[in-house]
């Protein structure tokens, strides 16, 4: 019950935004794209990193390597794009059927000061059962973002608290470890699970 009303909130809107997606994937995603290298995450293979999983496993780029992997940013005390983009990944995997047994699906903390392993179990929890949250030190988490050039920053809130704010894409990784596209924030699953599919596709070399 708790997931279908998370997967609730990512409904809201989706047919009025259509259309502006569609132009932002045709410039960012598709035939008009144009290449910014300097920007694009590296290969998994080339990334070095170490992070704990919600269990408590050791984890790096190398766990990643050898099935297609969806990679987002984010943290718990998030109040609602967080919460938004990992319904919509719960509600493309529900789509995917059977496929989505064969994805890495991985939810990176930027806040590690609250987002502990026991945390981030119980915040995974309420998601798809694919996904697994990583957590860990603040260099490691910065050496992370660093590598997938995903950026974060906390904020002070006037209650002497603070949040954080990240990118909002999630990034789609080959088996092979190569960067293949980014799914936007609120993009629609008409355009988001053909992404995850190419993905999906893709061998080892990187080739569909």
């Amino acid at each position: 019950m708790q997931r279908r009303r998370l997967l609730g909130l990512s409904t809201a809107g989706v047919a009025l935004a259509a259309g502006t997606l569609f132009a932002g994937w045709w410039q960012v995603d598709g035939p008009g794209a144009t290449e910014a290298m300097g920007q694009r995450p590296l290969p998994l293979s080339q990334m070095e990193f170490q992070l704990t999983n919600h269990k408590g496993d050791a984890v790096g780029p190398e766990t990643l390597i050898g099935r297609p992997s969806m990679v987002f940013f984010g943290f718990t005390y998030c109040p609602d794009v967080c919460l938004t983009t990992l319904s919509d990944i719960s509600g493309w995997l529900d789509d995917m059927g059977e496929e989505a047994a064969d994805m890495n699906v991985v939810f990176i903390t930027v806040d590690p000061e609250r987002d502990t392993v026991a945390a981030m179990a119980d915040y995974v929890s309420y998601f798809h059962p694919a996904v697994r949250g990583w957590t860990g030190t603040e260099d490691e988490i910065t050496r992370a973002a660093e590598r997938f050039r995903a950026t974060y920053t906390k904020v002070p809130t006037d209650d002497g608290d603070y949040t954080m704010n990240h990118t909002a894409s999630v990034f789609l990784f080959a088996a092979s470890g190569r960067f293949v596209t980014m799914i936007d924030y609120h993009e629609p699953r008409e355009f988001a699970v053909p992404k995850i599919r190419r993905a999906l596709q893709e061998d080892a070399e990187g080739k569909t």
